[in-house]
């Protein structure tokens, strides 16, 4: 079993409001670049939608669990069909998203039982507590060209320092998929 974190980035770190849906001051960032840099399946997940679980927190699943059930292309099929675990203390309808149920028990022990590969989408919280555990064996990052300055980064100042060694980089439309391993 894997944990692997999968983000859109941008070139100083942060990962809030990609796509503009919480309305911050410069969300949307990564849309402005097009949708071959976001479309489909970009972070090169492949067979782990078959054989994993996605793992997200209460913010993100919502926000997918309005966008993805409608869409029927192939890879919205298979984000529709994995099964999903969402971190949360807050009550939401799991049949919102099929094959959606709320994560029993302390997060980091529920992912240490995980059988199958983890793959945490966005979700910065969730992502955050299981980097201190020490649990996230890669991370899948979609670079963009564009400096913000501001937001929550993947890497908070003041984090312990992460070695990590470089798996690939690919152009990925104006993005980079960058993908890093434990060193």
């Amino acid at each position: 079993m894997s944990v692997i974190v999968i983000e859109f980035i941008t070139l100083d770190g942060v990962v809030e409001d990609p796509d503009g849906s919480a309305g911050t001051p410069h969300g949307g960032w990564a849309f402005r670049h097009g949708p071959e840099s976001v479309a489909g399946d970009k972070f090169r997940l492949g067979p782990l939608l078959d054989d994993g679980v996605l793992l997200l927190g209460r913010a993100t699943w919502q926000l997918f669990s309005r966008l993805w059930p409608t869409r029927d292309d192939p890879f919205s099929v298979k984000m529709n069909a994995i099964p999903k675990l969402v971190a949360t203390r807050t009550a939401i309808d799991p049949g919102a998203w099929a094959n959606s149920r709320v994560l029993d028990g302390d997060l980091a022990d529920a992912v240490k039982r995980q059988e199958r590969d983890v793959i945490v989408a966005g979700s910065i919280g969730v992502a955050h507590a299981l980097m201190a555990a020490g649990l996230v064996d890669e991370y899948r990052l979609l670079i963009f060209p564009t400096v913000l300055g501001a937001g929550r980064r993947l890497f908070a100042a003041g984090a312990a320092p992460t070695y990590l060694r470089t798996l690939s980089a690919d152009p990925a439309g104006a993005a980079v998929l960058t993908r890093y391993g434990r060193a």
